[in-house]
């Protein structure tokens, strides 16, 4: 008997040391996210693993730029189009959570509520596949840049790694790829329909938008002129 509650001690032990480790260690590589580059993402390293596996042609471009680098256009555009009350909630919009749970009641197709936090979060240190187990580690690491970050380093990290077609990820590779230019030059109207694909950026195409995404595109360049202006942007 004592040899048992010496095996359950051992084992409580190693979980809480586990614990605690999981615990010190995301909040140093957090802090230290907050001043240095992500030099690689889960996703980035899953897509490169898949083109070796299948052969293909490996393709990796992402030229990481600060902010202010990069058009306020481009930071209007995807707050009108991923997450009007980014500068409002801590994280997660519990507005936005109801509305899309009334929404799909309603109708067939399921919508989320994501918010941007909660994609950098997910697309910085997290596995694309969604489940719950994912999920509560998407709120952990959530809190967790809300906290260290701020919403301006975490506006500028989500640019920076968002994908944006096949082994393209953040919006100045997008748009030197799409656009032929600097990000820091994109217009209303590209910024709009880079942001229109974002949602699956691997079928709807910058290069050949369909009616359906520039139907968006339109809608999002309305709503980047209703919303209100994001205030860390001149």
């Amino acid at each position: 008997m004592s040899g048992r509650k010496g095996i359950i001690r051992k084992a409580l032990s190693i979980v809480r040391f586990c614990i605690f480790f999981f615990f010190i260690s995301t909040v140093i590589v957090t802090i230290l996210y907050r001043f240095i580059p992500p030099p690689i993402t889960p996703l980035m390293a899953i897509r490169f693993s898949e083109q070796v596996f299948d052969g293909e042609q490996i393709k990796l471009k992402k030229d990481w730029e600060p902010l202010n680098h990069i058009s306020p256009n481009m930071v209007q555009a995807v707050v009108a189009s991923e997450d009007n009350n980014f500068e409002k909630h801590y994280g997660i919009d519990f507005e936005a959570v109801k509305k899309a749970r009334q929404l799909n009641k309603k109708g067939k197709v399921l919508r989320g509520a994501s918010t941007i936090s909660q994609q950098t979060a997910k697309n910085v240190f997290l596995w694309p596949k969604r489940s719950w187990v994912r999920k509560g580690f998407e709120v952990y690491f959530t809190g967790l840049i809300e906290i260290f970050w701020g919403k301006k380093r975490i506006m500028e990290v989500y640019l920076n790694v968002i994908e944006m077609g096949s082994g393209v990820y953040g919006v100045e590779a997008a748009s030197r790829q799409y656009f032929k230019k600097p990000a820091s030059q994109l217009n209303q109207s590209e910024a709009a329909l880079i942001a229109a694909v974002l949602p699956n950026p691997r079928v709807y195409s910058v290069a050949n938008p369909s009616n359906y995404i520039r139907r968006k595109q339109q809608r999002i360049i309305r709503a980047m002129n209703r919303i209100e202006r994001v205030s860390f942007i001149k």
